[in-house]
């Protein structure tokens, strides 16, 4: 009997709170499909490696930097597919399914369509300009989950352990080499940052760190400026 094909690598940091419901996603695929469950850990101080090993997860420590977690859990893993995801989100039900059909496909790689868990009709537009995005341009983000092979994520350069932009370095290197295709169903993540800066200041802040980095600006000192604004 042929070993699961799926290698679940979930970088995480003080994720105490919205991890589990993701975790208790993941109880929903069948046995034949998940061969690694890896949460990464970032230096949390809220419990988050127990919750993650109480589920079941293999936990791996790294330095926090979600560039450098992926690296290092993709490392620890050894099935032929990876799913990359963040730890504060959420699965649509039946995403077995749309994970089993997906590859069954031609080697590709593919994301989820953004939700965002929080009210707001604004929040609406920017789901569906995200998905027009991603669909058309093949441009989509980290925080849509991330379904890949191996054989071709190392065909890419790997994951690239930057600080932040990693998931824009690693989309564009994959876009050079096959086709983004979107799962078609909705990957939620966690509203608070939207909330907290509203719709047009996180799209406008996000909009200037990419440019930033397109001139030259180090992920180091771009993640300075992220994370150092989130509070």
């Amino acid at each position: 009997m042929s070993r699961p094909p799926l290698a679940v690598v979930i970088p995480a940091l003080n994720e105490g709170q919205r991890l589990p419901l993701l975790l208790a996603d993941l109880t929903q695929a069948p046995l034949t499909l998940i061969r690694e469950l890896v949460v990464v850990d970032g230096g949390s101080g809220d419990g988050t490696p127990l919750i993650a090993r109480l589920a079941g997860a293999q936990v791996v420590q790294s330095p926090a930097g979600r560039g450098q977690q992926l690296h290092r859990g993709i490392s620890a893993t050894t099935a032929p597919w990876l799913l990359l995801l963040h730890a504060d989100a959420r699965l649509c039900d039946d995403w077995p399914l749309v994970v089993q059909r997906a590859l069954q496909e031609p080697p590709a790689a593919w994301a989820f369509d953004l939700a965002i868990d929080a009210p707001g009709l604004s929040l609406r537009l920017l789901e569906l300009a995200v998905r027009l995005r991603s669909r058309w341009r093949q441009l989509p983000y980290g925080d849509q989950g991330l379904l890949v092979p191996r054989t071709v994520l190392e065909q890419a350069g790997g994951m690239p352990e930057l600080a932040l932009m990693e998931d824009l370095k690693l989309i564009l290197r994959l876009r050079a080499i096959t086709r983004i295709r979107s799962l078609q169903r909705p990957l939620q993540v966690d509203g608070r940052r939207w909330q907290r800066h509203g719709v047009i200041g996180t799209a406008w802040r996000n909009a200037q760190l990419r440019q930033a980095w397109r001139q030259g600006i180090s992920a180091t000192e771009l993640a300075q400026r992220y994370y150092g604004n989130r509070q």
